[in-house]
């Protein structure tokens, strides 16, 4: 079973991101606290990557990463190989009880400063353009700070890319502000050839790196 946290990794850090001031010149110098991603995982089965992804991903130097699943991108991968806090929608449920007690979906928008949702099946899709929010992930997608860098990477059967709604429901996200990494033509798990492959893991880490670096003024190493 994967785990299920009663609070976020460093929760404190949902606080506005205020560094502390040095109480004197020779005062220590501060921390830099990390840039926090929160990976949506939807049901496509290029959840398969998802382990890679994530681990790729803590690769970079100053990211701490979180994810976030929906029920069926379960089947494509175990949850005991996500190295890092995984929530799901049960997490939503169990951790309210009472009018004092946390939102995980806006617990978690205000924890993130990126999300990256890899990869985004025809389903989610089609929910976040019409702006459906029935489970945790796309909650927190509808309560997401636009001042944020959402990035997604829609992954689906090639006959269901080329269906004219998808071209539609894309542009609609990027109406939105969200940026897409495109799909690749290759031989999908079904056996079709074409359009709809989520992009190559290497080619998402390379555009969180980006806008990384262009959001947080971190230094590439």
């Amino acid at each position: 079973m994967e785990p299920r946290p009663g609070r976020l990794p460093e929760l404190e850090a949902t606080r506005p991101h205020m560094e502390p001031k040095a109480s004197c010149p020779t005062a220590a110098p501060l921390v830099e606290r990390k840039f926090h991603v929160l990976v949506g995982v939807t049901g496509s089965v290029a959840a398969l990557k998802s382990p890679l992804l994530v681990s790729k991903l803590l690769d970079i130097p100053g990211l701490e990463v979180a994810v976030v699943t929906t029920e069926r991108a379960k089947h494509f991968y175990s949850p005991q190989d996500i190295p890092v806090t995984l929530y799901s929608d049960a997490d939503e449920w169990e951790m309210w009880k009472s009018r004092s007690d946390p939102v995980l979906h806006i617990d978690l928008r205000r924890w993130a400063d990126l999300l990256l949702v890899a990869p985004l099946d025809a389903n989610t899709l089609g929910k976040v353009a019409s702006g459906i929010c029935d489970n945790l992930l796309t909650c927190v997608i509808r309560a997401w700070d636009h001042s944020k860098p959402l990035l997604f990477c829609p992954a689906m059967n090639t006959a269901m890319w080329e269906h004219p709604v998808t071209a539609q429901q894309v542009d609609q996200l990027k109406a939105f502000g969200y940026v897409e990494i495109p799909c690749v033509a290759k031989k999908l798990v079904c056996g079709d050839e074409g359009l709809g492959a989520m992009a190559e893991v290497g080619t998402i880490v390379d555009k969180v790196k980006e806008v990384l670096f262009q959001h947080s003024g971190f230094q590439q190493s």
